[in-house]
């Protein structure tokens, strides 16, 4: 699977948003560095998962919408 590469407008708000996320829910203020570091750290170890799980809920989807046009079709089918 090809690395996820986010913009650097991307991982600027993704940083940010961990700061936030550290301040207000453990009290502890990080620099952007460090929160590069866990960003780093959860795409790296987890990142995978998610995105398969994207994949996952995106292929269930598709199913459901092609059983729709499937139904469709037949409904339009002369006897």
């Amino acid at each position: 699977m090809a690395i996820v590469e986010f913009t650097t407008e991307q991982k600027e708000q993704l940083e940010r948003t961990i700061q936030v996320y550290f301040l207000e829910e453990l009290g502890q203020e990080i620099g952007r560095f460090e929160a590069g570091y866990v960003l780093d750290f959860f795409s790296d170890k987890m990142g995978t998962q998610f995105y398969n799980q994207g994949l996952f809920d995106a292929q269930a989807i598709l199913e459901k919408r092609m059983e729709t046009i499937t139904e469709a079709i037949h409904e339009l089918e002369k006897i």
